[in-house]
């Protein structure tokens, strides 16, 4: 039987009985069409997982009743993604929503010397990222942090593999040959448009960062990082 599946971020902390908010309420109720004695999940996505019963269906504080809580173990390996802001923000949003469905732990947003768009909208992006977890019904949110500077975050950044994707013509290992699925976490950098300088890239050697290739193909930033997320999280 499929539940119907929600993100309800203080969990942890209500009592047994409770109300959801006015969002969740009406989608609930109005565009469910869900009524009294039907159950639900609700997560927290920091793994705690509930299956509740709505005691009132009511399209602006639905009541329900939690039945069962169950803690879901993180993935074992970790997988960052930092990719440059683009210029075109729907281009970031879609980078975010396939990111979270495919269960990446931490997105970090880079500024670099060729980043053309610095703003950005933590706000929106964070609701992005929750409604894509509620779509692939997952326990575990990714961390999405606010923007960095490229040269702030690579001399600091910890993972026990660090990969570096860009464009130049420096030799490079395709990414699937050289993932070690024994370590615990793999970080990799993406780009913007006009992809690192070459100053950056010599920082990112300097720092022990490792050139991958993703193919032959020519990508997007975007793209380059959701195929990236996708090689890391399933291989």
């Amino acid at each position: 039987m499929a539940f119907a599946y929600f993100y309800f971020a203080t969990l942890s902390s209500v009592a047994e009985e409770f109300a959801l908010n006015e969002p969740s309420s009406r989608h609930i109720v109005q565009v469910l069409r869900m009524r009294e004695g039907e159950e639900l999940i609700l997560t927290d996505g920091r793994g705690l997982q509930a299956v509740a019963t709505i005691l009132d269906a009511h399209k602006k504080h639905c009541r329900v009743r939690i039945s069962e809580r169950n803690l879901k173990d993180p993935d074992p390996r970790r997988v960052t993604i930092a990719l440059s802001l683009l210029k075109n923000t729907n281009r970031f949003e879609w980078f975010l929503e396939k990111a979270t469905e495919l269960g990446i732990s931490e997105i970090i947003p880079l500024k670099c010397s060729r980043t053309e768009k610095q703003q950005f909208r933590k706000e929106r992006m964070q609701s992005i990222v929750e409604s894509a977890l509620v779509q692939s019904q997952q326990s575990w949110m990714p961390l999405l942090q606010e923007p960095e500077d490229f040269q702030e975050f690579i001399t600091k950044a910890v993972s026990d593999q660090k990969f570096i994707a860009h464009c130049g013509k420096d030799e490079k290992r395709q990414l699937s040959e050289m993932i070690n699925t024994s370590l615990s976490s793999q970080l990799i950098l993406i780009g913007p448009e006009g992809d690192f300088t070459e100053e950056e890239i010599g920082l990112a050697f300097r720092n022990r960062y490792i050139a991958v290739s993703l193919g032959e193909q020519r990508l997007r930033s975007e793209t380059a990082a959701v195929a990236a997320a996708a090689i890391l999280k399933l291989l």
